[in-house]
């Protein structure tokens, strides 16, 4: 028989409240996500972050008593995502190769409404920069500039005043700057240019590439030891195009898309034995100033079937 009274009503009203908080907690999932991706430059860490801080908001004696549960969760992922990447700079010293930020990538959808909408704080780009940082200029940095918290509350997730983030916040921005680029392209722009350098590869054509990139340009690549790439990072058009073809040219017959890469155009290719890579672009004044390929497996096991 179904229980009725006191009890029944009170467990009723806990299992209400329950979904209650879960759903609050479900509204600030995305924005929590990309806090600690942006701390952390990985998205499994991100989302690691993501669960304990669900896990200790259900710990609370009374979550009612939280007066802002947006800035509860900001606070408490932020300690978490600063704590991962204290931990995730050791093992990176021992990081074979280059390591570059796990890439989030999304078929391109004709329905923005399909789409999530990324904007320049998730940019490959803008993390490579932040790698430059210390864990906590990088995060003081993050959370005022990119997600607009106070120093106040910053100052609780890193463990100094005020004032003294403030000026972790100046220095890293500072670095950020110096490393972003000038003219930035369109989004129409830098798909133009994918497109283009998705053809210049498949084509073998090495002046149409060059055309492409800055005389300056980079090229970095990520395979953790598990995959081919380039070892050290490669400056200069002349010796950054011939590579890129001569990949091409080795890898077979490439099914390469233009998929977004961090919330702008970009390109995942997977060769004949199944391979993947992720292409993410940075574009200066109508050119390639970075290209930044990911080939490491452990980093491209959420990367879509595009077809």
């Amino acid at each position: 028989m179904e229980k009725t009274g006191p009890d029944a009503r009170d467990g009723w009203q806990a299992r209400e409240g329950e979904e209650l908080l879960a759903r609050a907690f479900e509204d600030n999932r995305p924005r929590l996500l990309r806090v600690a991706y942006t701390i952390t430059g990985s998205l499994a860490e991100a989302e690691d972050c993501v669960q304990e801080a669900w896990l200790r908001l259900r710990g609370l004696d009374d979550p009612g008593t939280v007066r802002d549960l947006a800035a509860w969760l900001t606070t408490t992922v932020s300690r978490l995502a600063l704590d991962a990447l204290g931990s995730a700079r050791a093992r990176r010293e021992q990081y074979v190769g280059t390591w570059l930020p796990e890439p989030l990538v999304e078929a391109r959808s004709a329905d923005p409404a399909d789409r999530v909408t990324l904007d320049e704080s998730v940019s490959m780009a803008l993390l490579v920069v932040l790698e430059q940082l210390s864990p906590a200029e990088r995060t003081a940095f993050v959370l005022h500039d990119v997600f607009s918290v106070p120093f106040p509350e910053i100052a609780e997730v890193v463990g100094r005043s005020p004032a003294a983030v403030r000026q972790l916040a100046s220095r890293g921005r500072r670095r950020v700057e110096g490393g972003r680029p000038r003219t930035p392209a369109s989004e129409a722009e830098q798909r133009e240019l994918a497109e283009a350098f998705m053809a210049a590869c498949r084509n073998g054509d090495l002046p149409g590439l060059i055309a492409l990139l800055d005389p300056d340009v980079v090229l970095r690549g990520d395979g953790g030891g598990k995959a081919s790439t380039v070892p050290h990072a490669v400056l200069t058009s002349e010796r950054v195009a011939p590579l890129m073809i001569a990949r091409a040219v080795e890898a077979g017959k490439l099914n390469i898309r233009i998929a977004d890469v961090n919330g702008a155009p970009g390109l995942v290719a997977r060769d004949e034995s199944g391979e993947v890579s992720v292409v993410a672009f940075t574009v200066d004044a109508g050119r390639i100033t970075a290209i930044d390929l990911i080939r490491n497996p452990d980093k491209l096991a959420r990367v879509p079937d595009l077809g």
